[in-house]
């Protein structure tokens, strides 16, 4: 299995890197929402499918939420990304896995182009989107990372991945406050999301300071 990339798992090594990267329950998306309207200034087994998935990953939403230690919360990520990887589409999943390959090997355009495939064969893929989302965000391309994210929640509005490399990137183009209020998102979903909680408490110091 290659290395697995994506916004959260960025977080924590790009905390200290120069500037460049619902809670719960399910958010409607026809509803227009402030951060991902934000003006950044710039143009285990077999799987289950359909509403036995959704059942799962509502009791995994729900049981990493109440994780009292950061070893449970990681045994329910883990498992909640194996059902993320699955998108449905026996296309898409290889497509995807190619990709990762191709990140592995450094070729990021390759990798995008392979994204691109799988998505068309899979358009509500919400992993396949925020991995897309990772690729541009990688390359700096915040614009594009955006419209990734957005799509990444429209399908999956508790991707804590998602708005944490929402919360990142907001950060580093200015809005501290959008930025932590994306954090809290994240946090609200996942409350051991590595390095978050440490990035929030930094950042809530520095709004405050801005504000006196």
């Amino acid at each position: 299995m290659t290395a697995r990339f994506s916004l959260a798992c960025l977080l924590l090594a790009l905390a200290t890197a120069p500037s460049f990267a619902q809670t719960s329950g399910a958010q409607s998306a026809a509803q227009p929402d402030p951060l991902l309207d934000a003006d950044l200034g710039m143009p285990e087994q077999n799987e289950p499918i359909g509403n036995d998935r959704e059942a799962r990953l509502d009791r995994l939403f729900d049981r990493l939420a109440a994780a009292k230690t950061v070893e449970d919360a990681k045994r329910y990520e883990r498992t909640i990304d194996e059902l993320w990887g699955h998108s449905g589409s026996d296309t898409a999943d290889l497509l995807t896995l190619r990709a990762e390959e191709l990140v592995a090997g450094e070729d990021q355009a390759g990798a995008l182009k392979l994204l691109e495939a799988a998505l068309q064969a899979k358009p509500d893929y919400a992993e396949g989107w925020n991995k897309r989302a990772t690729l541009y965000f990688l390359r700096g391309d915040y614009v594009s990372a955006m419209s990734a994210i957005r799509e990444t929640l429209r399908y999956e509005p508790r991707h804590y991945g998602a708005w944490a490399g929402l919360g990142r990137i907001l950060q580093q183009t200015g809005d501290d406050r959008k930025a932590l209020e994306a954090y809290r998102r994240a946090l609200a979903i996942h409350p051991h999301l590595d390095g978050l909680k440490d990035e929030v408490d930094a950042l809530v110091g520095k709004v405050r300071g801005e504000a006196l």
